[in-house]
């Protein structure tokens, strides 16, 4: 069961970076993703109503619904959507690849949870896929201006993803579960939008036009109600660090979906790379040490 739901977020949040890039134009960034939160956040409620999904939780929680709703479904988008004007959408989803790192670190500072050599072999090979994916570009524009703010709001967007990660994680400890969890943190997460919009005076108009409408549609309930409820799951069964590793996957999908709408172009850096992704998400899975490690590893005999 997890392995068909990994499979099938690597193609559902792969497909969301060009959604999300459909939605720049008219409609201010803030209230494109608070319509988002805000659908997926009624969707919720309404599937834990009618099928008994939603457990009762206590007063005390909620802080840390509204902390992971700020940090998973406010800042980090901000910061992801804001990055998309400056760079491929295809390219937003390879920095966020990095979120694994984010997630070994934050999860070693916060519960002390132990990394294997595979794991870090492989996040080191998948990332060397990375940069080589993204290494075209780099030599393009000679890190021009515009290429900078969208790494930075990129890693930005990735950090605050792995913070909610983490607070997911806590709130699954305290035995609620990810739909509940995710449910509670949307709300939050469009109420800090609600306020952020407020402040800055924004318009709520809506363009009915098939693009953003599609797009809105497919973000509010493919990638945000069945895809986090699916990651969150995963993050609880098999771990933060694995769960987010199919991050360094989804970019395949993201580059690919890129060269159709907004001309990306493969070059011999970008296939090298996806070869490297590949064995780096076999090295971070394989559960038993290589040969070589082992032998690195094992103290000589004294004769």
């Amino acid at each position: 069961m997890a392995a068909v739901m990994y499979l099938l977020m690597i193609f559902v949040w792969g497909f969301s970076w060009i959604a999300i890039k459909w939605q720049h134009g008219e409609v201010a960034t803030e209230v494109s993703i608070f319509y988002r939160f805000a659908i997926a956040s009624l969707l919720m409620f309404a599937i834990g109503f009618a099928f008994n999904k939603l457990q009762a939780v206590k007063l005390r929680q909620h802080p840390w619904f509204a902390l992971q709703g700020v940090c998973l479904f406010c800042l980090n988008f901000i910061a992801f959507y804001t990055a998309t004007h400056y760079i491929a959408s295809g390219l937003t989803a390879v920095i966020m690849a990095t979120a694994p790192i984010f997630n070994a670190i934050h999860g070693r500072i916060f519960y002390g949870t132990p990394t294997t050599r595979n794991f870090w072999l492989g996040v080191s090979v998948g990332l060397g896929g990375i940069i080589l994916l993204f290494g075209a570009d780099l030599l393009a524009t000679q890190w021009s201006q515009t290429l900078v703010w969208g790494l930075l709001f990129s890693l930005l967007g990735t950090w605050f993803f792995s913070i909610g990660n983490m607070i997911s994680i806590r709130n699954s400890r305290d035995n609620v579960s990810p739909f509940t969890s995710t449910a509670y943190a949307m709300c939050y997460g469009s109420a800090a939008l609600l306020l952020i919009i407020w402040f800055k005076g924004l318009s709520f108009s809506l363009p009915l036009t098939t693009s953003y409408l599609g797009s809105l549609f497919y973000l509010a309930v493919v990638a945000s109600v069945i895809g986090f409820t699916a990651y969150l799951i995963l993050v609880e069964r098999i771990g933060a660090n694995a769960a987010a590793y199919l991050l360094v996957i989804t970019p395949v999908v993201a580059l690919s979906v890129s060269s159709v709408f907004e001309d990306y172009h493969w070059t011999w850096y970008s296939s090298v790379g996806l070869l490297l992704v590949a064995l780096g998400n076999m090295l971070t899975r394989r559960q038993r040490p290589l040969a070589w490690f082992k032998s690195s590893t094992t103290p000589a005999l004294k004769a």
